[in-house]
């Protein structure tokens, strides 16, 4: 008995020595890490913070929670001190989210820094300088979940007086329409197809028809040279005949005319001979016979 009581006290002491050694140890070094002392207040709920739950800043651990308890001098606030590591340094630009941890229920705090203000914070529990806290995103959808559900609720009242009996029979009606009319569509298709299908042959007829037109051009415009060569020949007749006529009225006209004079005067002398001849044949061979000049003609006398 007396050396099974003496290993149980020497194990005993043993546990006990280790146990302190840890402490000890865990203690010095919580008192060589210095730490600044910051306060969060928010007027919001912080279910399942606790103290010595752990600090982020930008996802990274530099603290815990020191205490969660309401502001003596305002009832409907919460104040959560905080020890941050020295070594980090906020501006007065931070703030203060809750981050859930896993499936626990249990809370941890998120800092963030929005960067519009680069002004550093002054560590202690200053109410002028106290971090806020703000809804996180899941904050912000259970605080949403109760509208969102009282929407959801009015939707399907509104969906149900909308699928009504006599609105069914009208959307039953409405997709019959659209059934006739996509037969209808459908037909107009073929429809097109064979018309579309008939557009080769009509530009082959419409190629020939081209051809028929710029062959009947090709003979009009030869025709039309033709024309243009007939009438400058006929031109040139016109041309001719009004130098013909210019030069017959100027030389041989006037020529005919006193050919045409002196065969009258002639004329007149054969008729005055022939005449001669017949009344008085002696004067051919003893000339004219002396007559009195009658009233008017000269030498004329009248007798006594």
């Amino acid at each position: 008995m007396g050396r099974e009581n003496h290993a149980l006290i020497t194990g005993l002491f043993l546990i006990a020595l280790v146990t302190a050694s840890t402490a000890i140890i865990f203690w010095i070094g919580t008192m060589n890490q210095e730490r600044n002392l910051y306060a969060i207040s928010t007027r919001a709920s912080v279910s399942g913070l606790n103290p010595e739950s752990t600090v982020f800043y930008r996802g990274i651990a530099v603290g815990k929670v020191l205490n969660v308890q309401f502001d003596p001098l305002d009832s409907g606030t919460i104040l959560v001190p905080i020890e941050v590591d020295k070594k980090i340094v906020l501006s007065k630009g931070v703030y203060a989210t809750l981050r859930l941890k896993g499936v626990t229920g249990l809370t941890q705090i998120q800092l963030e820094d929005s960067g519009t203000i680069s002004e550093e914070l002054p560590p202690g529990d200053n109410p002028m300088t106290r971090i806020p806290l703000v809804p996180s995103l899941t904050d912000k959808l259970m605080d949403s979940g109760e509208e969102l559900l009282h929407k959801a609720d009015h939707l399907m009242q509104r969906l149900s007086s909308l699928l009504n009996d006599e609105n069914e029979k009208n959307i039953g009606g409405i997709l019959s329409n659209l059934k006739t009319l996509t037969d209808k569509l459908s037909e107009l298709q073929k429809s097109v197809d064979k018309a579309l299908a008939g557009v080769p042959e009509l530009t082959t007829d419409a190629r020939k028809t081209m051809s028929n037109i710029d062959a009947l051009a090709n003979e009009l415009q030869g025709l039309t040279r033709e024309v243009k060569n007939l009438s400058a020949k006929a031109g040139n007749l016109v041309d001719s005949g009004k130098n013909t006529g210019d030069a017959l009225a100027q030389t041989t006209l006037p020529k005919v005319n006193k050919l045409l004079t002196e065969l009258q005067s002639t004329t007149q002398q054969v008729k005055r001979v022939a005449t001669m001849l017949e009344n008085n044949p002696q004067e051919l061979l003893l000339g004219p016979t002396q007559r009195d000049a009658g009233p008017g003609e000269p030498g004329y006398k009248e007798q006594q």
